[in-house]
């Protein structure tokens, strides 16, 4: 009984040994295992400096400098269209024509009221003439010369309305023919064949010839930022990407009432590749602003209603919400006035998931700690 017992209690010790070290054992495990359920890896790019200006770029159209939205001088029913959009038009040319048949007929009978208002002028200089016979002789009175004189004045006057109501019926029969003023390209037509127009409606649109510019809507916040004189940057979207220095025109002094936009007129220099109609960007960059620093859209968060980004600190591996004042959006980046710094990693997604003082693990930290558990096992 007493060998029995005395082998027991040395075994019995070790067991218990072995339990208590098991326990420990799978306290460190179950202690790693919830530490590398807190470590998050992370994606973070590196700021390398303070950005560059604010930059305004804007889509625009070529127009020309002069644009004549020409119309008829009488009203009609249009008979004839003479040219087509992307014509070629010089001063002079017949572009379109309206029933002329009424202001013909205007012009027969203005022709008819001159010629009985000028039989009535020979028939009234002959009872001129002979009441200053007859007062000369003594044979009437002064008044009657006087109304002699009197008529034959109101007839002068008559046919002086005829002849001048002749010459605006003839007028109005030229007007029927639509002309152009100035040599440039057709770019609209307004108005067709059959079509009964007003007096001054535009029917058809000649793009003068001579300087181009280009038209650009800016909204109200950076409106201040164009000048009349103003150098800008023209880019055109065509195969050789063509670049032009402009200057600003003109500055609209009031906003468009549904856009609520600006517009802003951009002088070119001649170039024959720039044609009329081609879409153009206007480039500049603010006056005064401060570098920005660009920043993916993704990087972005909101905090208790700002906007933030979560900064890495390097030394304890940990993240930390930083505030920060935007500028504008420019594509999937974003652009920061401040709250950023040279050197500092900011986290580039994932940033739901991020909390005050949360431990991450950077980019490249799993390769480095597995480069020093193979020296260690090679010594």
């Amino acid at each position: 009984m007493s060998l029995t017992r005395a082998f027991n209690r040395p075994f019995v010790a070790r067991f218990l040994v072995l339990i208590a070290l098991g326990a420990v054992l799978s306290g460190c495990s179950e202690e790693k295992a919830e530490t590398k359920e807190i470590v998050r890896p992370v994606k973070v790019f590196e700021i390398n400096g303070t950005g560059e200006s604010r930059r305004l770029d804007y889509a625009g159209v070529v127009r020309a400098r002069t644009e004549m939205n020409l119309g008829f001088r009488v009203t009609g029913k249009i008979t004839e269209r003479l040219v087509n959009i992307g014509d070629r038009v010089k001063p002079g040319d017949l572009l379109a024509r309206i029933d002329p048949t009424d202001y013909q007929l205007n012009v027969k009978s203005a022709e008819a009221n001159l010629f009985a208002a000028e039989k009535q002028v020979q028939t009234t200089s002959l009872m001129k003439e002979r009441a200053e016979q007859l007062f000369n002789k003594s044979f009437s009175s002064k008044a009657e010369l006087d109304q002699a004189n009197l008529v034959y004045d109101q007839a002068v006057s008559s046919r002086d309305a005829a002849a001048s109501a002749l010459s605006q019926a003839k007028n109005q029969v030229a007007y029927t023919d639509l002309k152009s003023d100035q040599s440039g390209i057709v770019t609209a037509i307004n108005a067709d064949i059959g079509q009964v127009v007003g007096t001054g409606t535009p029917v058809i649109t000649v793009a003068v010839d001579g300087e181009k510019e280009i038209e650009v809507a800016v909204p109200e916040l950076d409106i201040g930022e164009f000048k009349p004189g103003d150098a800008v940057k023209a880019r055109f979207w065509s195969k050789d990407m063509l670049t032009l220095d402009g200057h600003v025109r003109e500055v609209s002094g009031s906003a468009a009432r549904q856009s609520r936009t600006f517009s802003v007129r951009v002088s070119l220099p001649n170039d024959p590749r720039v044609l009329l109609g081609m879409t153009a960007a206007v480039d500049t960059i603010a006056a005064n602003s401060e570098p920005l620093v660009s920043i993916p859209l993704s990087a972005l968060a909101k905090k208790d209603g700002n906007d933030i980004v979560w900064v890495v600190d390097r030394g304890a591996s940990t993240v930390h919400s930083r505030p920060v004042r935007l500028a504008d959006f420019a594509g999937d980046q974003v652009r920061v006035a401040e709250g950023l710094q040279t050197g500092d990693l900011v986290v580039a997604a994932g940033t739901q998931f991020m909390v005050e003082d949360l431990e991450v693990k950077l980019p490249g930290a799993e390769q480095q700690s597995a480069r020093v558990e193979t020296r260690e096992i090679v010594r």
